[in-house]
């Protein structure tokens, strides 16, 4: 089972200090890797590293501070270790009319979720290529798989990162670093009780066609992770791991 192991090597995450990007650094670190999560809100982060130990740590950093993003990773190459695992978690949404989205809203979901994500990944590359090794994850969404009504910007972005992940696997796969993404289905987070607390029937619509009849939990994304970042996906790249208790293929 040494092929699932991540002993020594290193992630970064975006968003890693609450939902998703939080359970997947929880499981990076109990696999044997180190963590260096990111975000913007400073005392968040420093909560996120309290409760998950010595081998993590954390930048504070916004992914669309473009300019900053080299020296963000160099500095982390330098100060931490080389980078083995890039995991692209941070982004937002917006659920909105696509009459009532206005130019300006839709860009900024476009300009965090797919603009920045490539910006990073880029900076982060550079290194990953001239050392031969590294796995890069993108998180993708339902929205990408299928129509979700009233998140036309949101849809889009994910979108985009779908179609770069085979993009990119293309380019950087033959120097040995292999680029893959995570489609998450109905996780359990803050965000998804906050949305279905309000509206019961979206509730029963979504657990009504999951064959699992449940919603995921957070290290469900988190194992994903572990097992595409691990050389047990030694030969997988250019791939969208749907992680949705069958909601995709469910009726």
């Amino acid at each position: 089972m040494k092929a699932f192991e991540l002993n020594g090597k290193i992630a970064l995450i975006t968003g890693g200090g609450t939902g998703l990007g939080f359970g997947m650094a929880k499981c990076i670190l109990e696999a044997g890797g180190k963590v260096v999560i990111t975000g913007r809100r400073e005392d968040v982060l420093k909560t996120a590293c309290a409760e998950l130990g010595k081998n993590a740590s954390y930048v504070v950093a916004d992914v669309n501070d473009k300019p900053a993003l080299p020296g963000i990773v160099k500095n982390i190459e330098e100060k931490t270790g080389p980078i083995d695992i890039l995991i692209n978690n941070a982004g937002i949404n917006m659920k909105k009319s696509s009459f009532d989205m206005t130019d300006e809203e839709f860009e900024q979901i476009i300009d965090t979720n797919l603009k920045s994500v490539f910006a990073l990944t880029r900076e982060v590359a550079r290194y990953m290529v001239q050392r031969k090794r590294g796995s890069i994850i993108m998180i993708s969404s339902m929205s990408a798989l299928f129509g979700l009504a009233n998140v036309a910007a949101y849809g889009a972005s994910k979108s985009g990162v779908t179609g770069m992940v085979r993009i990119l696997a293309s380019e950087y796969s033959p120097q040995g670093v292999r680029v893959n993404s995570i489609a998450p289905g109905f996780i359990e987070t803050p965000m998804l009780f906050k949305a279905i607390d309000s509206d019961p029937g979206r509730k029963a619509k979504i657990l009504g066609r999951t064959p699992m009849n449940s919603f995921g939990k957070a290290e469900d994304i988190g194992y994903a992770a572990v097992y595409l970042a691990s050389d047990a996906a030694k030969f997988i790249t250019g791939t969208n791991l749907v992680v949705d208790g069958g909601n995709s293929i469910g009726f």
